[in-house]
């Protein structure tokens, strides 16, 4: 855990003490040799299914592929940023930089905690530099207005955590996730448990987020600048799935009971969101969309409770990480160049741009999943764990997967395809930096084909 965690710490000296000249290359290197550094996670040697570099500290097969994702994602902020925070004040480059890494370190330490209230101090503290990215340099006036939505959105829901985390101290004497799975199952039977059980969950639900309470995410996604929407939807609501299946662990009495509305939200939510998606023309406003859509899949997954929804959970996670990621990279490349997130106005770029609509291309099938890749994988498995669970679900998954290809498609034959408009034929063309950017989003979503047993948790 130290050789990523002080590595990461060691970034800001790095960012503060460098030359102008060279702190974009300095930077970038420095988070690409942890991302590499944090691949030694995946060479599994504990047979206990904890592996501790201390009592506070620790991985496990459930949080080590998020924890790679979020190092591997922190070189690839920093790449996507470069063209548009490069003409500010070298000092303001610096502070943008110095925020993407404290949320990493923040998000390393959440993962990572064994201790339930410290991942609570760092589920909210990743809240700061996130909201500082939003309304600082986000694009457009509304910026505040989804600060604000994000923030009390997420507080509101996060608060009755804290006061059931201090009660289940008080019932059990420990918060420890490595005592807890072996402490007396809570006698749950009253009102107030009911309510302690709503506390529980209601933080992470709100962070996924759930149907119903995701009105937060489509705001702070179109206001974030590019980083902000990439850190946004590869690892900030992952956190909300990560917390509910350490939770779900103890909760299990009431669960069977009061797990039902908000299946039934998360289900219908795919269908509803997917729906939003298909009338949208604002191009992150749908990628947006999108995630809400995947992640009340992921949200139904794990609220029944079987292993194989918690494997289809957590590889659907992941993957939608990568992909979700990409696309915001390649709506941020369009936007850099249009001056428009209206895709109506950024027709035929595939005839300007061919290497580029080939990742538009790839990127959209994955959202889509299509077979072979992990995306595929995690739907498959979570809809299959559903269907056991209620031959019903399936007309709400169903529905949801095709209207989700149906989005993916319109999204890509409405910006690449079609007449190319007069008024985009002089363009400048896209970067190398871009085309790597891509390339290291997409090529692990293609790599994971191989080797799946990566990213599905300690379910098999």
């Amino acid at each position: 855990m130290l050789k990523v965690l002080i590595p990461t710490i060691m970034l800001f000296p790095t960012i503060w003490l460098s030359s102008a000249k060279w702190l974009w290359p300095l930077t970038i290197t420095h988070s690409l040799l942890i991302a590499l550094t944090s691949m030694l996670w995946l060479c599994w040697t504990s047979e206990t299914g904890w592996s501790t570099s201390n009592y506070y500290m620790a991985t496990d097969p459930l949080s080590t592929p998020l924890l790679v994702l979020t190092c591997w994602l922190l070189p690839l902020m920093i790449l996507a940023s470069q063209n548009h925070i490069n003409p500010e004040p070298i000092n303001r480059q610096r502070l943008y930089i110095t925020l993407l890494v404290s949320l990493q370190t923040f998000l390393i330490m959440a993962f990572g905690a064994t201790e339930i209230i410290m991942f609570y101090v760092m589920f909210e503290a990743t809240l700061i530099p996130t909201l500082i990215i939003i309304t600082r340099w986000g694009n457009q006036t509304e910026r505040l207005n989804a600060g604000t939505y994000f923030l009390f959105y997420t507080l509101a829901g996060s608060l009755p955590l804290l006061v059931a985390l201090l009660l289940l101290q008080h019932s059990t004497g420990t918060l420890s996730m490595l005592i807890l799975q072996y402490s007396q199952p809570l006698a749950l039977h009253s009102w107030g448990h009911m309510f302690w059980w709503a506390g529980c969950l209601l933080a992470f639900l709100v962070k996924m987020p759930l149907y119903g309470v995701h009105l937060w995410l489509p705001k702070a996604h179109v206001e974030a600048p590019v980083a902000g929407s990439m850190v946004l939807a590869a690892v900030l609501l992952k956190l909300g799935g990560y917390g509910m299946m350490r939770m779900m662990v103890m909760l299990d009495p009431l669960s069977k009971e009061l797990a039902y509305p908000f299946i039934i939200l998360a289900l219908w939510g795919i269908i509803m969101t997917g729906s939003i998606c298909l009338r949208q023309t604002d191009l992150k406003s749908l990628i947006a969309y999108s995630s809400v859509s995947h992640m009340g899949l992921v949200a139904g997954g794990i609220l029944i409770q079987t292993p194989w929804g918690f494997t289809g959970a957590i590889i659907l996670m992941i993957a939608h990480g990568l992909v979700s990621s990409a696309l915001f990279c390649l709506a941020n490349t369009t936007y850099e160049r249009t001056h428009s997130r209206t895709m109506i106005l950024a027709r035929g770029l595939q005839m300007i741009f061919p290497l580029t609509a080939t990742w538009w291309f790839i990127a959209n099938l994955a959202n889509l999943a299509l077979p072979p890749l992990p995306n595929l994988m995690g739907e498959l498995t979570i809809i299959s764990s559903l269907f056991n669970w209620s031959p019903w679900t399936i007309l709400l998954t169903g529905t949801g997967t095709l209207i989700t290809a149906g989005y993916s498609l319109y999204l890509f034959l409405m910006s690449q395809r079609g007449p190319t408009p007069s008024h985009i034929t002089g363009l400048p063309p896209f970067h190398t930096r871009e085309h790597l950017l891509l390339a290291l989003h997409l090529i692990p979503v293609i790599l994971l084909i191989a080797k799946p047993e990566l990213m599905w948790g300690w379910c098999f």
